[in-house]
């Protein structure tokens, strides 16, 4: 039975439009007159005999209708986006792509990669750190570094360590007026934040902390942004042993108290089980272990 599609070509432009919700954005972001945007929603809204838009006088918002189409439609172009980066990039036994988070890429990850690269010059390493978890089918992934508790099915999957949460700080706030020297201290500078699951509240309630705001100060999506802002000396963050390992060598940050949370989860190297007959793959989680071991 043949498939009922809508207008194709009409497609980018109508995400486009939902997206930004201004078809002069999207004829921006299109290259295309505004008047392409209009007519070619336009079209779209009279193939499918909807409305899509109300369209307002200097705005537009996404009809009942519109709002659950334009989610699919995205997903399906981000469907088609990476199925066609897969089909017109060549694999081959030279390079490898890893899929793992921003904060251990760029925490733990990336500063060592040249280790690699010294070792394996002949390997080219490519690092996805877009969040979409990867089912290694179709989407390019050799190999991920996932956090959690390290059951995937059918997957293979080694454990690479676990961590320990504890605050960190310049250590330039160990001096001034108010220096760190017990927990209760930290009622005089400001909470970094990240959205990890041990937050600012867990940690208080372990040490015995009472009034103080764990929701208060500094906010960051990044976790390496909100590491950043505390070797910057902008407030005290909470430090994951993996990656805040490197600051702390380098004197960039501190510890203030001994007090720590263990992480219910762990990181994991995670491939397909017959992965490992690659080359490239065998490389790097051979060079991932020999770093966690010179790292313990």
């Amino acid at each position: 039975m043949p498939r009922k599609l809508p207008p194709l070509t009409a497609l980018p432009a109508f995400e486009a439009a939902a997206r930004h919700l201004s078809f002069t954005k999207a004829a921006e972001e299109l290259f295309v007159t505004h008047g392409a945007i209009s007519r070619a929603i336009k079209n779209l809204e009279q193939q499918l005999d909807v409305t899509l838009f109300d369209r307002g006088t200097r705005s537009v918002r996404l009809t009942a209708i519109g709002e659950p189409y334009a989610r699919a439609v995205r997903e399906a172009l981000d469907h088609l986006a990476v199925a066609t980066t897969v089909a017109t990039t060549r694999r081959s036994d030279t390079t490898l792509t890893v899929s793992t988070s921003g904060g251990f890429a760029g925490k733990w990850l990336v500063p060592r990669l040249y280790r690699f690269h010294r070792a394996h010059s002949e390997i080219d390493v490519r690092v996805s750190t877009t969040g979409t978890l990867t089912n290694f089918s179709g989407d390019g992934i050799d190999v991920a570094i996932r956090y959690g508790g390290g059951d995937y099915s059918g997957l293979t999957s080694e454990f690479l360590a676990g961590e320990d949460v504890s605050p960190v700080c310049s250590p330039r706030l160990m001096a001034g007026k108010h220096p760190l020297r017990t927990a209760e201290d930290l009622k005089y500078h400001t909470l970094i934040r990240d959205g990890y699951p041990i937050d600012w509240a867990a940690w208080l309630e372990s040490a015995g902390v009472t009034g103080l705001d764990p929701n208060g100060g500094l906010t960051f999506d990044s976790y390496t942004f909100a590491i950043e802002a505390a070797v910057q000396g902008e407030g005290v963050a909470l430090g994951r042993t993996m990656l805040v390992e490197g600051d702390l060598v380098a004197g960039r940050l501190v510890r203030p108290f001994e007090h720590a949370l263990k992480a219910q989860s762990s990181f994991y190297l995670v491939y397909p089980p017959d992965a490992i007959r690659q080359r490239k793959v065998k490389a790097f989680r051979d060079w991932l272990f020999s770093e966690m071991g010179e790292d313990g």
